[in-house]
């Protein structure tokens, strides 16, 4: 394995000062009274928290990586949830304490959340592929009523460009596989740009940005079906990065599955069709955008213990043969829905 050099989003110390305590602290700085029960969760980017409270159901803390969002990039997200959760759409925004949901604490920022329990949806299920695309539509429809001004937009300068460039300027690829790899991210960047441009001017809305299953709870209580959980990612961006991620398997497969998603979607949000050109161009820029995202947390430690197989070897030469493939796919004709 290669020694990484030190990253210059240096995250070695964003949360060396974040202990029991003060985490209990935190959360008694805003009005709750935590039991000391505390079990940490599965995430990598910011820390977050299930906290047992007295005389209540548990509630989940999310503390937020120093200087990754503006408070006011954090705000909007948490208003666009509200604005969801209004229209009783199933997504988990954060509470209210003391009239506000962005708090201080010491050298942190921290938002608390009802607990959302549930399993991953079954997205072998035609019903639940439409369901899935139904409540995506409504997001969607309110997504495009305005615009988000303080977070960016997924585009290929920004996760295309600025994570090569970031892998490029910190050495974090071995000479050997230096060329190759270059000359395929080329390629591949290359191939984005053409599928942007054979789809002409799409609509850009507010998305969850990151719809992966991770981020879905399928609750079979009172609200039954699929609650939308942390858009920490929120981004600006064109309504099928939100959708691709549902599809997987061969491509009769995967068309299959479009077709019941865009039967559920387009009941409450149109489609455009033209963005179907963009589904490998985002999926190419999420391969490259999640290597360098791995570059620039290098020094926090939780990412050596996590991801120990990055920047070995065998991980860049399985993205530089990722990207071949990716290469060829953006040169066929786009993914097309079937007939049911």
């Amino acid at each position: 394995m290669m020694t990484p050099p030190t990253s210059a989003d240096d995250s070695s110390l964003a949360f060396s000062t974040l202990t029991p305590d003060q985490l209990l602290d935190a959360l008694e700085s805003v009005g709750l009274r935590p039991d000391g029960r505390l079990l940490a969760l599965n995430s990598f980017e910011n820390r977050v928290y299930q906290l047992g409270i007295e005389d209540a159901p548990p509630l989940i803390a999310k503390f937020y990586r120093p200087r990754r969002w503006s408070d006011a990039a954090i705000l909007e997200e948490h208003a666009f949830t509200a604005e969801l959760a209004e229209r009783e759409i199933p997504v988990v925004p954060p509470l209210l304490l003391e009239g506000h949901s962005l708090h201080h604490f010491a050298d942190m920022r921290f938002a608390v959340f009802p607990r959302q329990t549930g399993r991953a949806p079954e997205l072998d299920d035609p019903d639940t592929l439409r369901w899935m695309g139904r409540f995506i539509g409504r997001i969607h429809a309110v997504g495009a009523l305005k615009p988000f001004v303080e977070r960016p937009a997924i585009s290929l300068q920004s996760f295309g460009i600025e994570s090569r460039d970031y892998l490029l300027q910190h050495d974090f690829l071995p000479p050997e596989l230096l060329p190759a790899w270059q000359s395929v991210t080329e390629q591949a960047l290359e191939g984005v740009a053409h599928c942007y441009a054979r789809a002409g001017q799409v609509t850009e809305l507010r998305l969850h940005g990151d719809c992966h299953m991770g981020n879905v709870l399928w609750s079979m209580g009172e609200q039954p079906g699929p609650h939308f959980v942390d858009f920490d990612d929120s981004r600006m961006g064109p309504a099928v990065q939100d959708l691709w991620m549902l599809l997987g398997g061969n491509p009769e497969d995967a068309a299959i599955q479009l077709a019941h998603v865009l039967e559920g979607y387009e009941q409450f949000h149109e489609f455009d069709d033209r963005e179907l050109h963009l589904i490998e161009a985002l999926r190419t820029l999420r391969l490259i955008h999640y290597s360098a995202w791995l570059a620039r947390r290098w020094s926090d430690p939780a990412f050596p213990l996590t991801f120990p197989w990055f920047n070995t070897q065998r991980y860049w030469q399985e993205r530089i043969l990722e990207l071949r493939e990716q290469v060829a796919l953006m040169q066929e004709a786009p993914l097309r829905p079937a007939r049911l």
